[in-house]
């Protein structure tokens, strides 16, 4: 398949609850609740859902898989999500549960490269996908909120870049 063709497939096998403008009180409802929405306000988030399409996926159904190449990021905007990586084994590892408010498969719509981790409803989640060429519109057609989202996925990859260099040196020691 194409780069990044399985991976829009799985996203288009979710249930589409269409345009992202109509959950924008949703939205805005993590703002409180969530490290990425920090500092958004209610026009900058109505902004941003209608560059989104929403999706809802029923419990267990693997919503990002490990190794598929992939040019979107998703936000949870209801839900819960089991993250896990492949182990040297083959076996899938449990990572962490997320909840709304949490973005994931941010470093795929950046670079482009393929998913880091397989993403697992836990139970019925509510989807916001914005892929990177919406991105792309989004820094275009609304610079200043283009560079707050940039500079929220920068401060988010390097929080979690340095969580992870924190806990492989526990490992070195």
């Amino acid at each position: 398949m194409a780069d990044g063709e399985s991976d829009r497939k799985r996203l288009e096998s979710l249930e589409d609850l269409g345009d992202g403008a109509a959950y924008a009180g949703s939205i805005f409802g993590l703002v409180n609740e969530s490290q990425f929405f920090v500092d958004f306000t209610r026009e900058d988030i109505d902004i941003l859902a209608s560059y989104m399409h929403i999706y809802r996926a029923r419990p267990q159904i693997t919503i990002l898989q490990e190794g598929e190449i992939g040019d979107y990021m998703l936000m949870l905007i209801d839900g819960e999500v089991d993250i896990y990586k492949a182990n040297r084994i083959g076996g899938q590892q449990y990572m962490t549960s997320v909840k709304a408010g949490t973005t994931l498969g941010e470093m795929s719509m950046i670079d482009g490269a393929s998913r880091f981790a397989t993403c697992i409803a836990l139970r019925v989640t509510t989807l916001g996908a914005l892929t990177r060429d919406d991105m792309g519109r989004i820094i275009h057609d609304h610079p200043s909120l283009g560079a707050k989202i940039l500079i929220k996925l920068v401060t988010l990859l390097s929080q979690r870049l340095r969580q992870t260099s924190a806990q492989l040196l526990q490992y070195i020691k």
